[in-house]
């Protein structure tokens, strides 16, 4: 008898399971600027260029990869998290045995600087192709646990058109 209502349970916990309507999408999209053709660039932004743009900003190369034209590179900062408090040193328990009953409570508050500490990561990579040159950025701030707190792109056109304006100037420098 249970074997046949069990299986009825698992086909109807099976249909709950849904795929998602849309594949995610970047919040905000990269702005135009981040993406133009290689040949308005004159002279034309190389792979050593954008290398020395990014490490004259203070940017760490994390990997270059020529034969794709991509340089993934990051910096970080420290800063501070001004987040809400978490729920997690609150804690309300009872405990119920054969021989009596308890009930605890306890709580507590924290206090400084640690709880507001965090880095900042900003990571960025460009790719250079035969026709187009693209950036795209992300910033992610991690508190003092190393929890991700906040995630965002930052493909915006400020940071773009003076990335695009660096790499053409070391590019020249270069050549």
């Amino acid at each position: 008898m249970w074997r046949p209502l069990g299986i009825i349970l698992l086909a109807g916990l099976a249909g709950c399971q849904a795929l998602p309507s849309q594949l995610p999408v970047a919040e905000p999209p990269p702005a135009e600027a981040c993406h133009w053709p290689r040949g308005d660039d004159v002279p034309p932004i190389t792979l050593a260029g954008a290398v020395a743009a990014l490490e004259d900003d203070d940017f760490l190369i994390r990997h270059t990869e020529t034969t794709l034209g991509l340089v993934s590179a990051e910096r970080s900062r420290r800063t501070f998290f001004h987040g809400a408090p978490e729920p997690d040193i609150f804690l309300l328990g009872a405990s119920r045995g054969a021989v009596g009953h308890g009930v605890l409570i306890g709580g507590g508050v924290g206090f400084g600087l640690l709880d507001d500490e965090a880095t900042e990561i900003e990571r960025v990579s460009v790719a250079i192709g035969e026709r187009t040159v693209r950036v795209s950025r992300d910033i992610r701030l991690f508190d003092w646990r190393g929890e991700l707190r906040r995630s965002r792109t930052a493909s915006d056109d400020g940071f773009c058109r003076e990335l695009r304006e660096a790499m053409r100037r070391r590019s020249e420098e270069a050549s």
